[in-house]
């Protein structure tokens, strides 16, 4: 099989179909799940029954909620929060991080000092402490969470972009009087791309994984809204009554960060091989 004109590994296909799979999940929660995911249909940790014909083996969870209806909508707030978070952060970072390089004196020295700043905070704790003092409201997680991560794009592009203002047909726009953005969108952007698209994988499941962590530790996604890693939190204890409940949110955060990781692998490949024949 080929993409793009590129042969697709067995690796990068199997990425491909559990990243399918998730996002048919997300969008079409409403249609798949066979309850909401805050309605209770029997008792706690009620066994699967007649009622349950679509899971057989998951059952009822803490609250008496369907437990396949709660992962199903658990994959819309987890995958789309994450991928909002994503886009966020690498909007801020691709932007500084083009502007430091391209305009370069103070501007650089400013923002890499900054960034220099906030990455030498450890990331959980410093999320932490903002949502215990701002709040757990979701425009605040979002923003907090795209905030700490934008510090690594900002990273990656600066130094794509220094690398490549220094090619002279950048040289030759700016001298042409060409502004910033023109700059930016036209000629820096566009050659940086493919690299910036790996990076876009790998801060994804960055972001859903730190998502599941602050979920777990009680800082993230907040009830009725179900999400994988408060999930994997209320059902923890039922690991010691031999239960497999726990094993559902987290066998899908693995699987998703691994299917992925899969695809980034593959896109980096073919960059490097495309690199080392140019």
């Amino acid at each position: 099989m080929r993409l793009f004109g590129h042969r697709v590994t067995i690796l990068a296909m199997l990425g491909m179909a559990v990243i399918i799979i998730n996002l048919v999940a997300a969008i079409g929660a409403p249609w798949i799940a066979p309850w909401d995911q805050a309605e209770i249909v029997g008792d706690a940790w009620g066994d699967p029954d007649a009622d349950h014909v679509y899971v057989p083996l998951m059952g009822l969870d803490n609250l008496g909620r369907d437990l396949f209806s709660r992962l199903i909508y658990g994959a819309r707030m987890s995958i789309g929060l994450s991928f909002i978070i994503t886009c966020l952060s690498f909007a801020i970072g691709i932007t500084t991080g083009f502007t430091a390089a391209v305009l370069k004196g103070w501007v650089d020295t400013a923002l890499s000092r900054l960034v220099d700043l906030l990455l030498s905070m450890p990331t959980l704790i410093f999320a932490f402490i903002i949502l215990s003092v701002l709040g757990t409201e979701l425009p605040v997680l979002i923003v907090t969470i795209a905030i700490l991560d934008s510090t690594k794009v900002f990273r990656l592009s600066r130094a794509l972009a220094m690398n490549l203002a220094a090619l002279e047909y950048v040289e030759v726009a700016r001298v042409r009087g060409e502004g910033l953005w023109w700059v930016i969108r036209k000629e820096i952007l566009p050659n940086a791309m493919a690299p910036l698209i790996a990076e876009f994988g790998l801060r994804f499941s960055f972001a859903f994984l730190f998502i599941a962590a602050l979920s777990f530790l009680g800082l993230g996604i907040q009830p009725p809204d179900a999400d994988w890693g408060s999930m994997v939190r209320d059902y923890r204890d039922m690991i010691n009554l031999d239960s497999t409940a726990p094993l559902y949110p987290a066998g899908a955060i693995a699987l998703l960060t691994i299917g992925v990781n899969f695809v980034v692998d593959w896109m980096l490949a073919i960059h490097s091989r495309s690199h080392g024949d140019g």
